[in-house]
């Protein structure tokens, strides 16, 4: 007699689990990003993607500056690349900007899949979040936005731009300007960039508001969406839009007022077209990239305040990078705190949690660590000017993508130092910080000292 019970308990038996994975998400999103860029560069690399062959590293180089969504160039994206390697640009750079974990998740979704606990943890990591049943809401949210938002800026454009290059170039010129430009990618068509619409009020109102848009931040434009009134407005979303106002006004009026008699950038403009000028270079270096006027023939001191509006860059869950505008508001407000010697950080009536400033506090640091280092390191390999090299970390680092002509004279080991920065700056220094030291828990506390300070 056959006893088939033995056989009946080896089939109920449950599968072995597959292994887990255990790398932290940050890890897996920087993996992801450079499994992008490795198969950007392979796709810039082919004969098809450019009208003269390309170097491997000028191709890699294209591809991180695309992902990272920067717009430093080494080769001149409207001439050297044929249609199909604009192409593969202009997708690299959607999908950098936008994030890969967005198209993950709402790919999940279009498929009828769930999301486990480690997708989602790595989701929560893309998007800063914190709330885990909010993600696929805020997807589909940011996807549906995206989506919108372009339609428009595309429409605009072409319409506009049709009976100076016909409908089919203008509908491709357009498409390429608008995807980069929501996606604060600074990549161009022409090798002046926008200098050629200096004075074009629609091309000049109509960049701006979408690189704008793509800056504030997914989660402000939804919060506003959903409660439509200031006061109902999270104390971050109107710390945000408040600080987004200052430093675009405040640098409006600096720029128009210190290259007012520069013949090099406003001094030949008449009064309307200072205003439009002053208006663009005031707000691309928020990571934007694009620009109407000579970024070389700048005065110093406007320099010097465009390295400080791309060192702080624009909004968390947007398409742009820089330490952040909240970031920047919440260590000036901690700062402002101490002076008055205030126990608590407020604002809008709310107390920034201790948590929040340090690590605002440890972003910025490590920030202007690694800006530093970028900074070394270039001048041990270029020959250019000491502020030519700081300007171009700042803007490699921050994803701005201005160049004061640095870039097209990078030497090969220049060349992997910027896209080294590019990748850092579009992760996150404090993602960086993330892989050097793992979290510990403390079981021994040390008796407290005084230290001086200052």
């Amino acid at each position: 007699m056959v006893h088939w019970q033995p056989y009946i308990r080896r089939l109920e038996r449950k599968p072995k689990a597959a292994k887990k994975i255990h790398a932290a998400p940050p890890i897996v999103l920087s993996l992801g990003f450079l499994l992008l860029i490795i198969v950007g560069m392979f796709l810039l690399k082919l004969p098809v993607a450019t009208h003269s062959p390309l170097s491997w590293l000028d191709s890699l180089f294209t591809a991180t500056s695309a992902v990272t969504v920067t717009g430093l160039v080494v080769a001149d994206t409207g001439t050297d690349f044929t249609l199909f390697g604009q192409v593969v640009i202009a997708i690299l750079i959607q999908l950098g900007g936008l994030g890969l974990m967005t198209f993950a998740v709402a790919t999940l979704i279009a498929l009828g899949g769930k999301i486990g606990f480690f997708q989602q943890t790595v989701a929560k990591e893309a998007f800063n979040q914190t709330d885990t049943s909010t993600l696929i809401s805020t997807a589909k949210a940011v996807i549906f936005f995206a989506v919108v938002v372009e339609a428009i800026g595309i429409t605009i454009l072409t319409v506009y731009w049709s009976s100076e290059m016909g409908w089919i170039s203008s509908l491709w010129h357009a498409f390429f300007y608008t995807i980069s430009a929501f996606n604060n990618a600074g990549f161009a068509l022409s090798a002046d960039s926008l200098m050629h619409y200096v004075s074009d009020p629609i091309v000049n109102i109509t960049i701006t508001a979408l690189f704008i848009t793509g800056g504030l931040g997914f989660s402000v434009w939804l919060e506003i969406w959903q409660k439509r009134r200031w006061k109902k407005l999270s104390p971050y979303s109107r710390l945000m839009l408040t600080g987004t106002l200052v430093l675009n006004v405040g640098a409006l009026l600096a720029i128009y007022f210190i290259e007012f008699d520069n013949p090099a950038t406003l001094g030949a403009l008449n009064t309307g077209d200072k205003w439009l000028a002053a208006w663009f270079q005031a707000v691309t270096p928020r990571t934007a990239g694009f620009n109407t006027l000579d970024i070389a023939s700048l005065e110093d001191a406007s320099t010097a305040l465009t390295l400080l509006l791309m060192f702080i860059g624009g909004g968390s869950l947007s398409t742009a990078s820089g330490i952040k505008v909240v970031t920047f508001f919440v260590l000036l407000l901690a700062t402002y705190s101490f002076l008055r010697r205030d126990n608590d950080v407020a604002s809008f009536g709310r107390t920034i949690p201790t948590e929040t400033v340090r690590k605002a506090l440890a972003l910025a640091i490590v920030y202007i660590g690694v800006t530093w280092l970028g900074i070394f390191l270039l001048l041990l390999t270029e020959h250019g000017q000491f502020l030519d090299v700081v300007f171009e970390t700042v803007s490699a680092l921050g994803t701005v993508g201005l160049s004061r002509g640095l870039t097209a004279n990078l030497t090969e080991a220049g060349k992997i130092i910027v896209i080294i920065l590019m990748f850092i700056g579009r992760l996150g220094p404090l993602t960086l910080a993330y892989f050097l030291a793992s979290p510990r828990v403390r079981t021994l506390r040390f008796p407290s000292s005084r230290f001086a300070i200052g």
